[in-house]
């Protein structure tokens, strides 16, 4: 996991010159192994990834991943044995040398939402916040993408890109250890930010959308994803314990609600773009994510309701510029 080079580029780039500065010390507080005890098993599973040639990497199918001959058959086993060393796996499905990694989310689906209302992405720099594995940040990758950068504050999901980074090896793509309270105030430097699945997460949604916005250079694109509820401008559904067993979901506003906070912190022409139940098929426990998932989340005789009786998850995407 070297970010050498990464923070050499940016330290020549204007937009991001001071952030290069202190993404050194980011980096290691974010790998620090002291807070996260686990941090030495996941980069050994890493580090026993077996050396194999790549013919064809895939960026534009659902399974991002690598194709290329396997002379020795015993080497598929060392590479799935290491993959599995980096359960779970929650954001894919990937394919790597034939290793089908089924994870929890079918991340596909969603992009296969998101994809067709976006701007294009060719030649864009590209943030995408609370990435996960970077799943989407390959596929914005495979859409012409010039530079993408995800963040994620959880450092298994950040070794899980490294895994796929091993065979990728492309240069204009990179994870990084960090929460959004980690980017720098005002930093305007990028063309599209993406926010999928974190809104609902954070004290205050008017801090974050106003910090979406000053990620973004003039007339770039926000591209948010979040829970919501149906209602008008005004609904407002505040969880009174949990949400589908989660104890970290804040609020979740109308369709409506939303594009009116949007407006009032600056973006313009905000519009929802999609609205979508999410199903037990498209989040749900597998192989490579053991542990409980939607369908346990939900009333087990009315999965139009979760197990606390609220209305069940409904994600929304919608679309703003600067």
């Amino acid at each position: 996991m070297n970010y050498d080079d990464l923070i050499l580029n940016w330290k020549l780039d204007p937009d991001l010159a001071a952030w290069a500065e202190v993404l050194p010390e980011q980096i290691q507080q974010g790998l620090d192994p002291h807070r996260y005890g686990d941090l030495a098993r996941w980069q050994q599973a890493l580090a026993s990834l077996p050396p194999l040639d790549v013919t064809e990497q895939i960026l534009t199918e659902s399974a991002v991943g690598v194709r290329g001959p396997v002379a020795n058959p015993a080497m598929i086993d060392t590479l799935k044995q290491a993959l599995e060393g980096l359960h779970p796996w929650r954001k894919g499905p990937f394919n790597v040398f034939g290793v089908e990694i089924d994870t929890e989310w079918r991340s596909d689906w969603k992009w296969d939402r998101v994809l067709p209302h976006l701007a294009p992405l060719q030649g864009k720099r590209v943030l995408d916040i609370g990435c996960g594995s970077g799943y989407h940040c390959w596929r914005m990758l495979g859409e012409g993408a010039r530079e993408v950068i995800g963040i994620d504050p959880t450092p298994l999901f950040v070794l899980q890109f490294w895994a796929l980074q091993t065979y990728m090896r492309k240069p204009n793509i990179s994870v990084l250890p960090l929460g959004v309270e980690a980017i720098p105030e005002r930093i305007k430097a990028f063309d599209t930010v993406f926010s999928m699945g974190i809104l609902y997460h954070r004290r205050s949604p008017f801090d974050h959308l106003t910090q979406l916005r000053d990620c973004l250079a003039p007339g770039g694109q926000l591209v948010l994803e979040t829970l919501v509820v149906e209602g008008d401008r005004d609904t407002v559904f505040v969880p009174p314990g949990r949400y589908a067993r989660m104890g970290n979901v804040w609020c979740l506003p109308s369709t409506a609600a939303l594009e009116s906070w949007l407006t009032k912190v600056g973006f313009k022409n905000a519009r929802t773009v999609d609205v979508n139940q999410t199903s037990i098929a498209e989040q749900r426990r597998t192989d490579w994510m053991q542990f409980h998932s939607l369908e346990q989340f939900l009333d087990p005789t009315d999965h139009s309701k979760t197990v606390e009786g609220h209305p069940a998850p409904v994600r929304a995407v919608l679309l703003a510029e600067v």
